[in-house]
């Protein structure tokens, strides 16, 4: 995948340096009386319950599965904790109609501290040739808990191309990575524009 890293290179804001790291008790105690710290911390949910990570897994974010969902159809969904999966999306690509509304959804789960800035980073190519590059930012997130076991997001809405020539296949590399430009999975798929599903 080292031809792909220049592609997937997340966007920089020029000036924006990346927080100091704190423990979720660190961040509790911060500035107790600072309404607007205190609306941040609340809207990460913070201190909802008990952690639920594996003290023994060293990742902080676990990407559990991703969904295309089309108004009308079933959700196609990848499970991409399951053994193989990942291993199986360049070699089985799936339809989508030309012209159709979609959008993304992720399912995840964050362990151990504060995970800041989550984004996630798409190249897609047609014939070696690349089409399209983007970039949604997913936010930052505390640690899953009882109180939330994961986290679910969904993507902008899109609509595929259409037209004779947009029809055929489409090979795609995939990211998410955070501030700390940590990759936290990263894999190749594929998938077919075509006249009907």
């Amino acid at each position: 995948m080292a031809d792909h890293e220049d592609d997937l290179t997340a966007t920089k804001t020029e000036g924006f340096k990346v927080g100091e790291k704190k423990t979720i008790e660190e961040y509790t105690k911060l500035d107790q009386n600072d309404e607007s710290l205190n609306r941040w911390k609340a809207s990460l949910g913070l201190n909802a319950g008990e952690p639920i990570g594996d003290p023994n897994d060293p990742r902080k974010c676990i990407i559990k599965s991703l969904a295309l969902e089309v108004e009308g159809r079933s959700d196609v969904v990848i499970e991409l904790t399951e053994p193989g999966a990942l291993s199986s999306l360049k070699d089985k690509p799936f339809t989508i109609k030309e012209g159709a509304r979609f959008r993304i959804k992720v399912v995840f789960q964050v362990n151990h501290e504060v995970l800041s800035g989550l984004k996630y980073l798409q190249v897609v190519k047609r014939k070696g040739i690349r089409v399209s590059k983007d970039e949604e930012m997913l936010g930052s997130y505390a640690p899953n808990t009882t109180g939330k076991p994961v986290y679910e997001k969904k993507f902008n809405p899109e609509e595929a191309p259409s037209g004779m020539i947009a029809r055929g296949h489409y090979n795609a590399v995939s990211k998410f990575v955070d501030d700390d430009d940590h990759t936290h999975l990263q894999f190749e798929w594929s998938f077919d524009i075509a006249k009907d599903w």
